[in-house]
């Protein structure tokens, strides 16, 4: 139980610290300078599946039209999955008054996945610009993530996505995109940010109808291609931090996400077959492995405690271990009214607790594509 503990500890802190500094070490050793070509400026489509947004639309319609790319060269496909609100009004005005928009319904709710297939097919543009409708994108981001996409190498390039908020979900976003920029420069992403991302239409295969992450699944079949995933933090996609609550669901889709991504492309595991395979093992699957590791250090800490075979000296080590365990869980249930602390506390345990049950439904195939 002494090796189970401290097997279970160095693997949790290897995770959450280690890995962090790992891939700072390596993107200073390695860094990779992303080549820009700002002459390229193929035709845009900008691609945004929406269900119920009226609250949004209007300012997101704003947003794209307003960014700083030659409008002859822009285009915009919305595409409404069933929408029961004044979704489709607001789409067919805009469409309407400006010949750029496209807008198309499906008359049954099928779900992101669909959608975009359907866009992808209607599409003019060499290039498809992913975005959600909830997130206003700034003004440059058109141009910056296209000319970043020129070089023939490099299969998507991701924007960044900016939390205004103080609650937890915003404090892990910050360390998540630290970790992300560091990768980026490193060999490259082992995901894109779903908010906005470029990639050329001719590397959009058709995304089966069940897949819930399309932001894993398009740019990981490039990098198993050996194509390189970039990230320009300039380009922006603001979004508003949500609570723990919210942020459960939105995690336990995630990561239900990322069983089926690997289920599908296991190779990505492989070192042999996959050049990106320590930053997923080391970023992605050992977030779905944490959980059980937590579960197993309480128990394991318990045991030994608890075990008057033990010495006096490994009792009272393990009772400390134990009881700094137990006064974590203590601030997580206490949440963001005891502190930031707590806040943060608590928001891990969010975390893990959604891999768990991500992977039980994953497990039971209770995955829903729909909003």
């Amino acid at each position: 139980m002494v090796v189970l503990s401290f097997i279970c500890l160095g693997l949790i802190a290897y995770t959450y610290v280690g890995y962090p500094m790992l891939i700072v070490v390596l993107a200073k050793l390695f860094r990779h300078h992303p080549e820009i070509d700002t002459e390229w400026q193929p035709v845009v489509t900008v691609c945004i599946a929406v269900y119920n947004g009226e609250a949004y639309l209007e300012d997101k319609l704003a947003s794209v039209l307003a960014m700083d790319y030659p409008a002859d060269k822009l285009e915009v496909i919305v595409c409404s999955d069933c929408s029961s609100d004044s979704t489709d009004d607001i789409a067919r005005a805009h469409a309407a008054k400006d010949p750029r928009i496209q807008f198309m319904r499906n008359e049954q709710r099928v779900g992101k996945p669909t959608a975009l297939n359907r866009m992808r097919d209607a599409a003019k543009g060499e290039v498809l610009l992913m975005t959600d409708v909830r997130q206003r994108l700034s003004e440059n981001a058109a141009r910056d993530l296209v000319a970043r996409l020129a070089p023939a190498d490099v299969g998507c390039v991701s924007g960044a996505l900016q939390l205004e908020g103080d609650t937890g979900a915003g404090l892990y976003w910050r360390y998540e995109l630290a970790i992300r920029r560091n990768e980026a420069r490193f060999r490259g992403l082992v995901g894109v940010t779903g908010a906005l991302y470029a990639v050329r239409t001719a590397d959009v295969a058709p995304l089966p109808a069940d897949t819930v992450l399309d932001d894993m699944l398009i740019p990981m079949r490039l990098r198993v291609a050996g194509r390189r995933i970039l990230l320009h933090e300039d380009a922006i996609a603001y979004d508003r931090a949500y609570e723990d609550k919210r942020e459960f669901a939105r995690k336990v889709r995630t990561l239900f996400g990322n069983y089926q991504l690997y289920s599908r492309l296991p190779r990505l595991l492989v070192p042999v077959l996959s050049r990106a395979w320590l930053e997923i093992i080391s970023h992605k699957v050992m977030r779905l492995v944490c959980p059980w590791l937590l579960l197993a250090l309480l128990g394991s800490s318990a045991a030994v405690a608890a075990d008057s075979s033990q010495s006096d000296t490994t009792n009272k080590l393990f009772l400390g271990l134990l009881a700094g365990q137990i006064a974590f869980y203590l601030m997580a249930l206490v949440g963001r009214r005891g502190g930031k602390l707590c806040g943060v506390a608590r928001t891990f345990v969010v975390l893990n607790a959604s891999a768990v049950v991500g992977f039980w439904q994953f497990l039971r195939r209770r995955n829903r594509v729909t909003w």
